[in-house]
């Protein structure tokens, strides 16, 4: 079973991504929007924990909320996809279930 797995918390603030990529298995798809588009920053205390996962699941980012934080899509680690908002519905139409992670 594929799941999308959404997590819109910072990782500065809340444990939610952490709790996400223990339990993504391979094969899933994680996005990060809102204030989690934070994790996506290369150099960050969070950096090498994703790109661990990477190994196992595919990251998504949600554009138009990097942008909003100022941040650009240069900062981000290598190998994860900027999505927009179609981009999100299309993910979550392709997985056969979504788990948000608060």
């Amino acid at each position: 079973m594929a799941i999308l797995h959404t997590v819109n918390k910072s990782p500065f603030e809340r444990d939610a991504l952490e709790s996400c990529l223990k339990h993504a298995l391979a094969g899933s798809s994680v996005l990060l929007f809102e204030d989690g588009v934070a994790a996506a920053v290369d150099g960050t205390a969070y950096a090498d924990q994703i790109k661990g996962a990477m190994e196992n699941v595919s990251l998504f980012v949600l554009g138009e909320d990097l942008k909003a934080r100022g941040l650009g899509e240069h900062k981000l680690i290598d190998g994860i996809t900027v999505v927009d908002y179609k981009g999100f519905v299309e993910l979550a139409g392709k997985n056969d279930t979504v788990q948000s992670w608060l």
